[in-house]
């Protein structure tokens, strides 16, 4: 019965983060953005984040943040959520649930620990900046 389940391979949707100015913060931050560079319009999504890791050789982790969206167009991203400095640290988990018409999609997006820097950037397609991109 298990072999006739068919779990579909998302393609073409990725998550980045790219430190952009901040008003409210005054001063530069960690913004992650769901990126849907495929030719598909994405709906009902669900996107789960945390952070979790060692500190000072002590297990960390911080709380599940849930974001819901109803649509995500081809071509085309949208601001997550902003990571602040201190949990950069950490590995930072985004699970993304959505469905294209009525096939459910989902996949998880890690960014390791210390992995989120600007030596590690590149230029971060639709968005045209310079980010840390994981597909």
């Amino acid at each position: 019965m298990q072999k006739d389940i068919k779990i579909p391979e998302v393609k073409n949707v990725f998550m980045a983060a790219v430190k952009e100015w901040s008003d409210d913060f005054l001063a530069d931050v960690w913004n992650v953005y769901l990126v849907n560079d495929s030719d598909d319009d994405l709906h009902d999504l669900m996107v789960v984040s945390k952070a979790f890791g060692t500190l000072n050789g002590e297990m960390r982790k911080t709380s599940l943040m849930r974001h819901a969206l109803l649509e995500l167009p081809a071509i085309s991203f949208v601001k997550i959520e902003m990571i602040e400095d201190s949990v950069l640290a950490l590995n930072n988990e985004f699970m993304l649930t959505f469905f294209i018409g009525n096939t459910l999609y989902d996949r998880k997006y890690t960014f390791i620990a210390n992995s989120v820097n600007e030596n590690a950037v590149e230029e971060v397609p639709h968005l045209w900046k310079p980010g840390v991109i994981v597909k």
